[in-house]
């Protein structure tokens, strides 16, 4: 063979090669979706912070095998070799931690039920992790433990060996807990309390457990001591052990359900939601509901890699807020309040702080998912009218971190873009107080309202942390209640107050820095100043990332910079600063900075949510191109649908939202608006499937990250937004891609998104 001819063959080769790797139309989304992607994270450096979710989308009850002690809020971590239970878990971020848990656990040989002595050694070479489907080899106990969810139940199938020791471990955990066995039924029952957060006193998790085969012995226990056939037990620690004589592969069958409200709802729950269904049926229905919500979004053309982040991240952003309310009797909804410890009905959810998902996941949900949304605006409403305030951070109740009103965002961006069925006038109502007053806790309402009504800011010397992130925004939540308030029809004499303040940021720019900068009480900028510097008058951030944070007047940040080049100049800087940080505040190098630090993107910090819109701020100064070269970049270095997947906390929804908007090909960096602004499309076609009945479609021709043309139905626009209405109404977005910048397209001043001063007439 010719040398000629050989590399010819292997040229070929690679080509076919090439191209069998690239994805067609993808018709089973569910299986793309990898659960572990963010698992491999730990208290130091996140990679996701994630834990794989055995549930289905905004289910009440998630189910996750647990490696870590209980009460660990890193209770999946990859890297760990031993498996301690599966648990029933609520929990919407480590550093929140869970409520609402009780763990399972088999073993055989003997009766271990300390989490300790019961745990056993895994491998990942024998786990399935599915988001409807869980299976995994627990080699100490020779045991194979599988897990099929629905909303607020689930089936577990043990296949056990040959022992007439086999047992199944019942953990209702500590802080107080009740469990009871009832042999003839074949059922263990209880409840547990522990919680994160501060909770009405009344708080519980109900369970009712139960197997389709006899025990053959039957214990509780309390802390570590073992109560010898003692069916019933109440303590600090109390848990159940039932026993079987078990066969070479015989599989024992449980169905658990619990309820926030009662054994007596919890029972049915289980009757609603498993019927006679077996295992198998549990998990085809959930495998079909996974692929119904997913199954909105299709991708085609892509990698592997690609293909499989792109529903790796869309699953984690159909979790949460999860649903804690529940179906009586007569099929209506209703929720035993966290606010106020009664049972009431209605719809509530959980499990999202709105510092992170107001940028993305709940415009998301507005654009992809509204009927959802409008079941999650009913439940803020809700939450107004028996907490007396909206939460900022709901796990489930109001929990004190973070900070900002964005509430506001959350609650006008659905209104503004068309969600309908909530109580919109107890809304106003809530968003009105929430912005006009300081609440029971800092992260409730507006810490230092009073000082921002009176200066137009937070003062930096007055005592109150984060001040210059929180008057930064509260302008934008300002913005987004006078927004709402003309959607409304609400007079100017009630409305033009929050379109004065929304301008508040300018307040804080600094002339002489460029930056924003926290700012005295008498007017006189905080010195000594280190844009460096984390946290103090910032928010898991510093300077070089909150002054982006201008979300609704991004021209008059512009103007503020000195125009159009300085401000691309200073975008331009965040890439090429080293990545140098002053931890002082912090006393320690937080998990953001390092992470920040090693992504080798300068200043850039893509893992934490305040810079994650900054990328998109060059189409607002006429460089469009360079925002396409960012996002791709980004796209291709921070994600990965792989245990270290993500460059910081997935935080929710949110950080995959970044990932899933950007690969269509358009970002919302202005909720409360009608627009996205454009980016540069991951996949040669994408189609969106809208609630409306109708869908729009991402048509990317041509190799290379740039737009050179963008066509929608079928005409050529230089802008470098679209609108929310011509998405829903249906339409065909043809962009022509280029390995070359088009440094013309999309540069006017008429081509630019939505900025407050520029558009809105006072």
């Amino acid at each position: 063979m010719t040398m000629k001819l050989a590399a010819g063959l292997l040229l070929a080769a690679s080509a076919l090669a090439a191209q069998a790797q690239v994805v067609g139309k993808v018709t089973d989304p569910v299986e793309w979706a990898n659960p572990l992607m963010g698992t491999q994270s730990k208290p130091e450096l996140s990679n996701g912070n994630t834990y794989p979710a055995i549930a289905v989308p905004w289910g009440m009850n998630f189910w996750t095998p647990q490696t870590g002690k209980m009460g660990n809020g890193w209770a999946y971590t990859y890297d760990a070799d031993k498996i301690r239970g599966f648990k029933q878990t609520h929990q919407p971020s480590p550093w929140m931690n869970d409520y609402g848990q009780f763990a399972i656990m088999p073993v055989v040989g003997g009766k271990r039920f300390n989490q300790d002595a019961r745990a056993s050694w895994y491998s990942h070479k024998a786990e399935v992790s599915k988001p409807y489907y869980y299976s995994v080899y627990l080699a100490d106990a020779d045991v194979t433990t599988e897990i099929a969810p629905t909303e607020r139940a689930a089936q577990f199938r043990f296949t056990f060996p040959k022992s007439d020791a086999s047992y199944i471990v019942v953990d209702a955990l500590d802080k107080g807990s009740y469990v009871k066995i009832i042999p003839g039924q074949r059922r263990v029952i209880g409840w547990s309390t522990r919680h994160a957060h501060k909770l009405p006193a009344n708080f519980k998790n109900y369970f009712v457990i139960e197997f389709d085969q006899p025990f053959s012995s039957t214990d509780t226990w309390q802390g570590e001591k073992l109560l010898d056939g003692v069916l019933e037990s109440q303590g600090e620690h109390s848990g159940a052990l039932v026993g079987f004589r078990t066969a070479k592969g015989q599989k024992v069958n449980m169905r658990v359900a619990s309820s926030f409200i009662s054994l007596e709802q919890a029972e049915l729950n289980l009757r609603r939601e498993l019927a006679q269904d077996d295992f198998d049926t549990t998990k085809a229905k959930a495998k079909a509901l996974w692929n119904g919500v997913m199954g909105k979004l299709q991708v085609e053309g892509g990698s592997i890699d690609q293909t499989r982040t792109f529903y790796s991240s869309l699953y984690r952003m159909v979790l949460f807020p999860n649903k804690i309310y529940e179906l009586d009797a007569n099929n209506q909804p209703v929720h035993w309040s966290p606010y106020n410890g009664e049972v009431l009905p209605g719809r509530l959810f959980a499990g999202t702080g709105f510092w992170d998902t107001f940028r993305a996941l709940y415009p998301f949900l507005n654009l992809v998912y509204p009927s959802i949304n409008a079941e999650m605006q009913e439940g803020l409403a809700n939450s107004f009218k028996e907490g007396g305030w909206l939460p900022e951070w709901s796990s489930p109740g109001y929990a004190n971190v973070m900070i900002g009103n964005n509430s506001a965002s959350v609650v006008s961006d659905a209104w503004i873009k068309g969600v309908r069925g909530q109580d919109i006038e107890t809304l106003w109502q809530a968003l009105k107080h929430g912005a006009d007053n300081e609440g029971p806790m800092t992260a409730v309402g507006r810490a230092g309202v009073k000082y921002y009504n009176e200066l137009g800011y937070v003062p930096y010397d007055v005592g109150i942390n984060e001040n210059a992130a929180r008057t930064l925004e509260y302008a934008y939540d300002d913005f987004t209640i006078w927004r709402l308030g003309k959607a409304l029809g609400k007079p100017k004499s009630e409305i033009d107050i929050y379109a004065q303040r929304s301008m508040n940021y300018k307040k804080l720019f600094d002339p002489e820095t460029g930056l924003m900068r926290g700012k005295n009480k008498d007017g006189s900028f905080q010195t000594p100043f280190n844009p460096f510097k984390w946290g103090d008058a910032f928010t898991e951030g510093n300077s070089w990332h909150y002054s982006w944070s201008v979300f609704h007047d991004v021209d008059g940040l512009v103007n503020l910079m000195g125009g159009r080049k300085a401000f691309v100049d200073k975008l331009d800087s965040v890439f090429s600063l080293p990545p140098i940080f002053d931890e002082s505040y912090y006393k320690q190098v937080i998990h953001e900075i390092r992470e920040m630090q090693i992504a080798n993107m300068g200043q850039y910090a893509h893992g934490n949510q305040p810079i994650q819109h900054m990328i998109y701020l060059y189409n607002y100064a006429g460089a469009p191109w360079k925002a396409q070269h960012w996002i791709r970049e980004t796209m291709d270095r921070m994600y990965a649908a792989t245990p270290d997947g993500y460059c910081g906390d997935e935080d929710n929804g949110q950080t995959s939202a970044w990932y899933v908007f950007s690969a269509l090909g358009f970002y919302p960096v202005t909720p409360g608006v009608n627009q996205y602004v454009v980016g540069t499309p991951l996949f040669p076609k994408a189609t969106v499937k809208l609630e409306n009945g109708r869908s729009f479609s991402v048509n990317a021709k041509g190799q290379g990250r740039y737009v050179d043309a963008l066509k929608v139905n079928g005409k050529a626009v230089q802008r470098t937004w679209l609108s929310h209405e011509e998405l829903m109404k249906g339409a065909r977005l043809d962009f022509s891609m280029s390995a070359k910048p088009n440094m013309v397209r999309g540069t006017r001043e008429q081509d630019v998104p939505y900025s407050f001063s520029r558009d809105e007439k006072q």
